[in-house]
């Protein structure tokens, strides 16, 4: 596995209801991109606001909805928080890609569909077994931009929360 330094701030899309958004509970429940469900705990970060973006209307597509659709004071949060500096496993560059056995055209595999869940989770399994502090990666989210980033959080050191946004004065604002 290869290395990209990273650490910073980051940004976390929360429910509202949920009683601690920074903790990767329900990812260790449900799974994730890089865990397998009932695995081990993972906090899923976007690097940027419009990769937060994305993610919201990844989640809300499914279902048919939009984010017009929600309500101002029930949309999700978005929580600043600072992730300790370090070293990541690297699903960002080429070469990082290709050392994990991951297309160069990740998160797109040659057929131009998103790379499967069951493909990464081995991958995040691996890297925390080897007390990796989490992966950083390219976003699959099919809105965010091209070089939009997200970090898959493993923990070690406890994330540091900075400050939160409700959903109309994030969401908004930056995607008009």
């Amino acid at each position: 596995m290869r290395h990209v330094e990273r650490g910073g701030r980051y940004l976390r899309v929360a429910d509202p209801e949920w009683r601690d958004p920074l903790s990767g509970a329900h990812a260790r429940a449900a799974g994730g991109r890089w865990n397998p469900p009932g695995s081990f705990e993972v906090v899923y970060l976007n690097g940027s606001l419009s990769v937060a973006g994305a993610q919201v209307r990844r989640k809300l597509e499914p279902r048919g909805i939009r984010p017009e659709d929600l309500d101002l004071d029930r949309g999700p949060l978005l929580i600043h928080v600072d992730v300790p500096d370090g070293r990541y496993v690297d699903a960002v560059t080429g070469p990082g890609l290709e050392s994990l056995g991951l297309p160069g055209s990740y998160p797109l595999d040659a057929s131009g569909s998103v790379v499967p869940h069951d493909v990464c989770r081995p991958i995040g399994q691996r890297a925390r077994d080897a007390g990796e502090p989490g992966i950083a990666c390219r976003s699959a989210a099919h809105t965010a931009p091209a070089d939009g980033e997200e970090l898959a959080y493993f923990g070690g050191r406890p994330l540091k929360r900075r400050r939160t946004e409700a959903f109309a004065d994030w969401f908004w604002a930056s995607h008009p």
